[in-house]
């Protein structure tokens, strides 16, 4: 949940950083093609870059044109969020996406209380989170 979390947070400041990015060599850089700097910054994503879609790929770029004019905090923070989204599978990442897309909706003064409630959440020792958690259904066996 709390990757999942985090996850969420990192696409809202991908996404933030898409809508300024102007459009990147026919939206399709290969990781050759990214600058020294860029690939320093983006490093983490290096195994999955060719597997990005292009808007994807310009999002990152965005992050990585920002990062130098972040605080070191701020950069501490993009980097560890960028390990964390690259450790996901596809469909942790797919299943992020759709959680930020529905949080979205959400009006803001009802985000809050979300907020709250997961501080109130990560604030519980591990054992009594994983008795919040929904229980797993367990796969079907093929006949």
């Amino acid at each position: 949940m709390r990757r999942a979390l985090l996850v969420l947070a990192l696409c809202l400041a991908a996404g933030a950083a898409g809508a300024q990015t102007s459009k990147v060599k026919g939206g399709k850089p290969a990781w050759a093609e990214l600058t020294v700097e860029q690939q320093h910054t983006l490093a983490p994503l290096k195994a999955d870059w060719e597997s990005l879609d292009p808007d994807r790929r310009r999002k990152w770029i965005g992050i990585a044109k920002r990062y130098p004019g972040m605080k070191p905090q701020e950069q501490e923070r993009v980097q560890r969020r960028m390990q964390a989204w690259a450790k996901l599978t596809p469909e942790q990442r797919r299943q992020a996406r759709e959680n930020y897309k529905r949080i979205a909706k959400v009006p803001p003064e009802e985000r809050g209380k979300l907020g709250e409630q997961w501080a109130e959440y990560q604030a519980l020792p591990p054992s009594e989170r994983q008795n919040l958690a929904p229980p797993q259904t367990p796969a079907r066996k093929k006949k």
